[in-house]
């Protein structure tokens, strides 16, 4: 055979004819030109696009390194094949169920040596130096017994690209029951070690618990909890959102202060009314709200005292802890309290009568009348406080308190406003109505006893009350006139305030005398008040 220099066969360097009739000629100018034109057709849409041998149009805007095929693609004509997936050379993936399969083929029993096979256990997968078995005194080449199952074949897996990314790629979920039977198995010796324990010991004992118990809290910091005694306790500083707002409860400025920082309303914001305002987050403390507070406080001092115990981790748990240890508490009161009564005595003490004499409740049949007389009976006894009644001092006939007037309490037998002092009797009440001297009292309730100045006395008194009615009279006028007055105020500051200040007088916003009780009076009548939610309506 003919060679090269290179030690090449000759046959593969020289082309055959056909080979070198099928290569693509080089084509002259004008077969450029001709192709170019047709190019510019087919894009502009004059002529037909070109057709591949599947009779599929090409689109003529395709760039030319995608539509023209390589040289040694062996094309005779336009395609677009060599840009399709090759079905040949498309690789088949594994699916998501196939894996490596492990251990050993149990299927086929061998009781024979195999040639080939490993001389130590007489597998076929492996050699004698890969054997994983201990060295046997006799190989099962030579003794032919015990030989071991072959192991599976390790096949190379076709994984896609989010296949080789799979984190549980070949997890079988049915190991996880190994770990579920172990977990079952440790908690069912914990239950009979604490059932042994309890029957020795005779006592439930909660304070000594299984130190590697499950713990459902984690000592540890986290934004927005308390941990200064060692528990997570939650603020909770927000208010419930279908609670009415306490800032809209009175819209005066002046009623009760509200604090929007703490959302604290200090006092009753409706006083004068009948509501049901009794404090702070009084709805919120009523029901079985002081029992879950309750709750929290047992818990966090079960906790300090070393018993591992939470309130939303294990409920049940601290309920029992909670019934168990009053009903300690309970026994250990009564057990001091009977210690204490057998060593003093006193037990005669406790001996309660009936509740129905504590209550005044008796058989006695007693019978009204529709005007509520007695018709049948006796009157059942009235009950006296423990307070003296009916005892009146310093000559009075009535009691301190049964007179007021002008604000100021009083005696109603004497009209007087000193407490304890000495009742004048109608002499105080004349007094107290012609608004005389105390010295003149006596004398004036004399001349009127005598019947000689009657007749003074009443027109004194009626002197008295037109006197009081024309100052009454006058004192409205004078609030008539400060209300005109500043009406026309008002309309002037307005006129004033829309003038640029630049050009109003000089000390025209300015008063220099002090302004009378009748002008403030009308001030706050005539004064505007922005917060007032009428004020538009009217």
């Amino acid at each position: 055979m003919a060679t090269n220099n290179h030690g090449l066969p000759v046959s593969q360097i020289l082309k055959s004819k056909s080979e070198i009739e099928n290569e693509p000629k080089k084509k002259s100018r004008e077969d450029w030109r001709k192709a170019k034109e047709l190019e510019e057709a087919r894009k502009a849409g004059t002529a037909p696009a070109a057709i591949d041998e599947e009779g599929k149009d090409i689109n003529p805007h395709i760039p030319q390194y995608i539509s023209s095929a390589p040289w040694y693609y062996g094309t005779s004509g336009p395609t677009l094949k060599h840009q399709r997936p090759q079905e040949d050379k498309q690789k088949q993936f594994s699916t998501i169920n196939e894996w490596y399969k492990r251990g050993v083929d149990t299927s086929i029993l061998v009781t024979k040596y195999r040639k080939g096979a490993c001389e130590n256990c007489g597998a076929m997968t492996h050699k004698k130096k890969n054997c994983m078995e201990r060295p046997r005194k006799v190989g099962a080449k030579y003794s032919s017994a015990n030989i071991a199952p072959d192991e599976f074949v390790q096949e190379n897996l076709a994984l896609s690209f989010d296949g080789k990314r799979d984190r549980w790629s070949g997890y079988n979920p049915a190991e996880h029951r190994a770990v579920i039977e172990e977990f079952q198995k440790v908690e069912e010796a914990k239950r009979q070690l604490k059932a042994e324990k309890l029957n020795a010991d005779g006592d439930n004992d909660y304070d000594d618990e299984d130190k590697d118990e499950d713990k459902y809290v984690d000592e540890v910091d986290m934004p927005g909890t308390k941990v200064d005694s060692k528990q997570r306790i939650t603020v909770r500083n927000l208010r419930i959102r279908e609670d009415t707002a306490k800032y809209l409860r009175n819209l005066d400025p002046s009623s009760a202060y509200y604090d929007p920082k703490t959302r604290s309303m200090r006092e009753n914001p409706n006083p004068n009314q009948d509501d049901t305002y009794q404090g702070e987050n009084f709805v919120r403390f009523t029901g079985d709200t002081t029992n879950h507070a309750k709750a929290q406080l047992f818990a966090w001092e079960a906790y300090d005292k070393g018993v591992d115990v939470h309130l939303l981790a294990e409920p049940t748990k601290l309920e029992l802890l909670q019934k168990e240890y009053e009903k300690k508490k309970d026994q250990f009161k009564s057990k001091v309290q009977n210690n204490i009564l057998d060593r003093y005595g006193g037990e005669e003490h406790f001996q309660l009568p009936p509740k129905s004499l504590l209550l005044a409740q008796t058989e006695e049949y007693v019978e009204y009348s529709r005007s509520g007389q007695i018709v049948k009976g006796t009157e059942k006894n009235v009950i006296k406080s423990k307070y003296e009644e009916d005892v009146y001092i310093n000559n009075h006939t009535s009691t301190w308190g049964s007179y007021w007037r002008d604000g100021q309490w009083g005696y109603k037998c004497c009209h007087s406003f000193i407490k304890n002092s000495y009742c004048l009797g109608e002499a105080g009440q004349v007094a107290d109505d012609i608004e005389i001297e105390p010295g003149k009292i006596n004398e004036e309730v004399q001349h009127n006893k005598d019947g000689t100045s009657s007749e003074e006395h009443v027109e004194s008194k009626t002197e008295k009350k037109q006197k009081r009615k024309q100052k009454k009279e006058k004192k409205t006028d004078k609030l008539k006139e400060a209300l005109d007055a500043e009406e026309i105020n008002r309309q002037k500051a307005d006129q004033l305030l829309s003038v640029d200040e630049r050009k109003r007088p000089y000390n025209s916003m300015f008063a220099d005398k002090k302004p009378t009780p009748e002008e403030m009076e009308a001030y706050y009548l005539k004064r505007k008040r922005g917060d007032d939610p009428m004020e538009q309506f009217l």
